[in-house]
Formats: structure tokens, sequence, C-alpha cells
């Protein structure tokens, strides 16, 4: 890879998430691409319209756009998933057949065990890459437009972990290389799935807000953790961190994320969302209850750590509530939603079966009796 010229790396993806790290690849000398499944989301930069990124990233660029999964992977040496979880499996299924040994893969942020299944599908091909996951995105923003993107904040310490393990060395150092120093190695993809404190949090804000949300109201996010909520948000860290201690993973707490990902004092988790908000940096709230917070992260986040809970003896009896909270909120089945957990079966298999995975990204088929 010729790190002179940028390295050529293809974003699945054209939300708030891809077009933001589009513009931090595009700040440090790479060379993106943007995929939109649907097509929408890259329709004006199709065009020629450029990119303009503000905020933590100032940047104007006019990243290369492709019309196929097939083109993603042709013109690029990187991938990375860059959407929410729940489309995750309809861009593994098109990627899939296009993937080839000089490719590495990185999925921002992780969800449900996703890069098992990727492997799975390559495994099916007889084709290995190495696939990174990471614990969460390599920023925050909200997109404004078709042709802007506002960046809330750059991660100075972001989760990862490679499968097969014994590539990590090399996932990490892609990693680097195209964002810096700014990466923390985890024993494996469930200490992954475990550092993505996002779902917990999104549950609680979103709980704490619903009819903000539901009225499409304008309203600080920061702001409105408040103390009530924040409480919510520190129990809710709790039961994951004992379903990581008793994996034997280490994972940050939820007070090293707020002041990792957005450089305040450790405080009371309230506090610290009034200091982000003091400093501009509380991000908006969601203005639609049709919000990942809900559709992603329950789904995709919730019903996997209650799973692990269930499996560990550790039982994450709220994060087990707010699935069935937000379910009758929405008349929808959330834990029947997740299409990644459903496609790989994970009732069949054991708690060893699951953290052989975590290392080596491959799920055997349980023996049979």
């Amino acid at each position: 890879m010729g790190e002179q010229m940028g390295i050529k790396v293809g974003l699945a993806g054209a939300g708030s998430i891809a077009f933001g790290t589009a513009a931090v690849l595009h700040e440090a000398g790479h060379d993106p691409m943007l995929w939109s499944p649907s097509g929408d989301g890259t329709a004006a930069l199709a065009k020629g319209a450029e990119l303009h990124a503000h905020g933590a990233v100032d940047a104007t660029l006019a990243p290369r756009i492709a019309t196929d999964a097939a083109q993603l992977a042709r013109d690029n040496e990187v991938l990375i998933i860059a959407l929410p979880g729940y489309g995750h499996k309809a861009v593994f299924d098109a990627l899939a057949p296009h993937i080839e040994p000089r490719h590495q893969v990185i999925i921002s942020s992780h969800a449900s065990l996703g890069a098992v299944y990727l492997m799975q599908l390559l495994a099916a091909r007889g084709v290995t890459v190495p696939i990174t996951a990471w614990g969460t995105t390599i920023c925050t923003g909200r997109r404004q437009s078709g042709t802007e993107v506002k960046v809330n904040t750059v991660r100075s310490r972001v989760d990862l972990c490679t499968v097969p393990d014994d590539r990590s060395a090399e996932g990490l150092s892609l990693c680097q290389t195209l964002f810096g120093d700014r990466f923390q190695p985890r024993d494996g993809l469930l200490a992954i799935s475990l550092s993505n404190l996002n779902p917990q949090n999104h549950m609680g804000i979103a709980l704490g807000n619903i009819t903000r949300m539901e009225r499409g109201e304008t309203w600080s996010q920061g702001q409105n953790v408040t103390p009530k909520v924040g409480r919510l948000l520190e129990e809710l860290d709790l039961e994951r961190l004992a379903i990581a201690k008793a994996l034997g993973l280490e994972v940050k707490t939820i007070f090293e994320h707020f002041h990792l990902s957005f450089h305040v004092p450790v405080a009371s988790i309230s506090e610290m969302n009034q200091k982000m908000h003091e400093q501009g940096n509380g991000g908006v709230g969601p203005a639609t209850a049709d919000s990942r917070y809900v559709t992603e992260d329950v789904p995709y986040g919730l019903v996997l750590t209650a799973a692990l809970g269930r499996l560990t003896g550790q039982p994450a009896k709220l994060h087990e509530a707010g699935i069935r909270i937000f379910s009758a909120m929405y008349g929808r089945d959330f834990e029947a939603e997740n299409e990644i957990l459903r496609a790989l079966d994970l009732h069949r298999f054991s708690l060893d079966d699951l953290k052989r995975a975590a290392k080596t990204g491959v799920l055997h088929q349980p023996a049979k009796v």
C-alpha cells in the first residue's frame, strides 16, 4: 500500500458517519470512495457536487462515487462498513462475492457479530481477509444534506480487534496508517461488542426524551442527560461491565468513554454531558422516533448484550426491560429484527463456541449428538 499517494478506501454508506469518515480520511491524505446502497445518499455527489465538512473537521472534498458493491471492492484496497447496523447484513451479502485476499475490511462500528457473519460468507468462497471490528465510530456528526456534514468530534480512542486474531498486527497497523494513533486493541469480538456503549446510552437518552423525538423538536442531547437520565446510564453500564467481567474481558467504563470521546473531565455522567453541552459538542438529539438510537441500537446492540447476559449468568435486567419497553412503544418485536443473529442461528451455540468465534471469526457447526 503506497502511503505517499494515500490509500484507496471504499466506504459502504452515505450517512453522517460515512461522510464524516470520508472527510477525516481526506484530511489525512487518503482517497475515499462512497457507495450508497440505495443510490440516494450520493446522488448530488455523483453529479459533481463537492462534500463540505465543518466542525471538528473542516474540509471540502470530491470523493469518488461507486455505483455498486462490485465497483467499491474493485477500486479500493480497504473497505469500511460505515452505515447503521440494520444495513450491515445486506451490505455484507452484496460485498462478499467481490472481496479478494488483497482486501482489508473495517466495520465501523461492529454490530451483533457481523464480522463472524461476513467471515463465514467469505469462508464459503475459500477467501480469508483481516476483518477489523471497531467498538465505535471514528467520529460523530450529523449529515446536514447530500453535500454537507457537521463533524461533532473525532475520537481520541477507539477500541478494536481483528479476526482472525493472528492478523491483529496487520489490522492495527492499517487503522493507524489511515487515522493515526488512536486505537486500543481489545481481546476479541465479544470485547468489542461490549465496548460499544452507544446502545445502552442511546436507550437511556431515548427513553428520557422520546416525546421530544416524536414531536420533531430541536434539543441538546448533552443538556438533556439530566441527573436521572445520567443515573440510568450509569446503572446500565454496571450490567455491561458485569457481563464483561464474567467473560474475563477488559472494557472501558462509561466514564472513560465520555472522557476519551468528548474530552471532558471525569465526573457524574450527567455532569460530563452538561460540560459537553457548555463546550458546544453535546450534539443535537434525534428529531424523529424513527431514529437509529432505537431502530438500530435496540435490535443490534441491546439484544446482543442481553443474550450475552443470559449466557454468562449475569442477566442484564435493565437492557431486557428496555427491549420490551421499546417494542411496546413501537409495536414491533425488536428482538426478532436482528437479521445477523438470526442468520447465525446463535441459540445453537454454546458460550465456548462464541468465545472461539470471537478470536477466529468462525462459528463452527455444533456436533450432532
